[in-house]
């Protein structure tokens, strides 16, 4: 990333920290979310120490790095000690654990690099959970009813404009609910996971967001889904489409 994060400091002549966050799996989950958080933290209170208005941080991160971004944006709208952020960008991120069978998911679930199987295999192993219960999760049959109706209110195709889903969409069929896979499944509705999540007062109070999408790219809808949350919350969402891009194109 050094070649990239050269590039964005040049271009927007400005500073650019690049946290060296611990890796699973030998550093379990959540070590990577607390990481970025107290790297940004000590930042925002030393800013000035590298020439930075600790009015102007912006956080940004890309695929995984965009669940990081979005959930320490999350953790800290609370914090009455620290300044506030001023933006935070989001590039292809992932930001949600519930709906595998989202319109971009059908679309994409064959493209390099992020293979839909892949992207569930990957959120799996970070939290340390056995993959045996892959097909079981596509068929989404780990959420119980309650939950559901909640989830439904934030991610649901319905949400998804018409022309995303002309590449063709079918709605999936419901699967009965399986409490043993429940129980395994269940940190992927933890916000830090699955920032998509949050509850509206989170939400309300998010700095200014870019999000960028890629139209071959499973988590496309992801991307979608957050921009409409945070413009029905008044949040300025600058938003960004490759119609040509796929994920890992940065």
């Amino acid at each position: 990333y050094e070649r990239t994060c050269r590039y964005f400091a040049g271009k927007s002549n400005s500073v650019v920290v690049s946290v060296g966050y611990r890796l699973a799996p030998e550093h379990p989950y959540p070590a990577q979310f607390e990481d970025c958080l107290t790297a940004t933290i000590h930042f925002m209170r030393t800013a000035q120490d590298y020439g930075v208005d600790p009015s102007r941080i912006i956080i940004c991160g890309d695929s995984s790095g965009g669940t990081l971004t979005a959930a320490v944006a999350q953790a800290l709208v609370n914090r009455r000690d620290l300044p506030k952020l001023r933006a935070q960008i989001l590039i292809y991120p992932f930001l949600q654990g519930v709906d595998f069978n989202l319109p971009s998911y059908q679309q994409n679930g064959g493209v390099p690099i992020l293979l839909k199987e892949r992207t569930l295999a990957f959120g799996l192993k970070y939290l340390n959970k056995d993959l045996s219960i892959m097909k079981a999760m596509f068929k989404c049959c780990y959420i119980p009813e309650d939950l559901q109706l909640k989830y439904q209110k934030w991610v649901s195709p319905d949400y998804i404009p018409h022309e995303f889903k002309a590449r063709g969409y079918k709605p999936s069929t419901l699967h009965p609910f399986s409490k043993e896979i429940y129980t395994q499944a269940k940190p992927v509705f933890d916000t830090v996971f699955s920032p998509l999540l949050a509850e509206d007062s989170v939400i309300a109070r998010l700095p200014e967001a870019f999000i960028l999408t890629c139209e071959f790219d499973v988590l496309r809808d992801d991307g979608l889904l957050y921009k409409k949350r945070l413009e029905d919350h008044g949040i300025k969402v600058t938003w960004c489409h490759l119609q040509e891009g796929f994920h890992g194109t940065i």
